[in-house]
């Protein structure tokens, strides 16, 4: 559900809205946040209230998402809301981790105004941020020398994130979600209609291992981007570097990212070939162009991967009433290096 439409939507399972002031605040969240925040349940702590004044936000972490939920109190709703955080989390404990820090900084939470719309949005970001160092010292204290290696080696490595992963019937696991190209993609992008930043990760999972292993397996390694990225660029088309024995995350992430700046850079080339190419065809096959995905299918390796083209009747119909398609064609001449006039003529 998009930010938009989740603003839209802010009412309860049993119909009462949101108390006016807690309203404003989860607006500016889905509004504001640079994250894709998602809202679940909305609910009344209190039997045929007027108001909902509680909810459960979906907060992006590790290439997934946690569950936290926000217990305002309709009745006081100038007070700061309490928050539950998932049942595998009882040693998360964000306040007291404050006084450990010594800094003199206080919570957000000290200082809570109801009347600022995007207090809510800070205190998100900042449990989040405690979040995320709570999950590092968790993995930190694996007992697991080839884990701990990669931890004290990677970890510094800003923007990533790391969590335990366990499994019903399986050993214990933990993922790293590793952010890649120190690119801003949107600029790669001329006109692109995205509002949030756009990524690409490695996701790393490593099973845990107790017992000393001279060769150590390699981890399941996985691409992961953000949607509105694939259609400009797919990582599932990305063929991942080999894990080779005895290799670490601080080996393997160079050459993973060099090659992957360079296929980046040149899907952007191929949007302003691709529109060429379109702009090409209209002399040759006339207009209405349907350049995708009917008649022509240009896929985001354009030039280098050549056009699908199918032909359609406009006179001839299937038994259903529909127009004839002929096979998907690619076997005409073709070369990347030709000019888009060319590529057209030779079709």
């Amino acid at each position: 559900m998009s930010p938009a439409a989740d603003t839209a939507a802010l009412a309860s399972t049993s119909g009462a809205p949101l108390a006016p002031l807690v309203a404003a605040q989860l607006n500016f969240v889905l509004s504001q946040a640079n994250l894709p925040i998602r809202v679940g349940q909305i609910w009344s702590g209190c039997r045929d209230g007027r108001y909902a004044d509680r909810f459960t936000l979906a907060i992006p972490f590790c290439l997934d998402y946690v569950y936290w939920d926000f217990l305002y109190n309709a009745l006081s709703p100038k007070v700061a809301p309490d928050v539950v955080f998932g049942p595998d989390d009882e040693g998360f404990q964000p306040l007291v981790d404050f006084d450990e820090t010594g800094s003199g900084e206080k919570s957000c939470l000290a200082n809570w105004d109801c009347r600022d719309t995007g207090a809510l949005l800070s205190l998100i970001k900042e449990l989040r941020e405690f979040y995320i160092e709570y999950q590092k010292k968790r993995a930190a204290e694996v007992d697991d020398a080839r884990l701990k290696f990669e931890i004290s080696t990677v970890l510094s490595k800003e923007g990533i994130e790391v969590c335990m992963v366990s499994s019903n019937g399986r050993p214990d696991e933990v993922k790293f979600a590793v952010p890649l190209l120190d690119l801003d993609l949107a600029k790669l992008v001329p006109g692109c209609p995205w509002k949030l930043p756009q990524k690409i990760h490695l996701q790393a999972v490593f099973p845990i291992s107790r017992s000393y292993s001279s060769v150590p397996s390699a981890p399941r390694l996985k691409l992961v981007s953000t949607p509105d990225l694939k259609s400009f660029f797919s990582v599932d088309d990305v063929k991942l570097p080999p894990w080779l024995d005895g290799m670490c995350m601080a080996e393997y992430l160079p050459n993973l990212e060099e090659n992957l700046k360079i296929q980046v850079v040149e899907a952007s080339a191929s949007i302003g070939s691709r529109r060429r190419f379109i702009e090409a065809l209209a002399p040759t096959f006339g207009r209405p162009l349907e350049a995708d995905p009917v008649h022509f299918v240009i896929p985001l390796q354009f030039p280098k991967q050549q056009p699908v083209l199918t032909l359609e009747s406009s006179q001839h119909f299937n038994a259903q009433g529909l127009p004839i398609m002929s096979a998907p064609v690619n076997d005409y001449p073709w070369s990347p290096r030709w000019d888009p006039t060319e590529m057209v003529e030779r079709i």
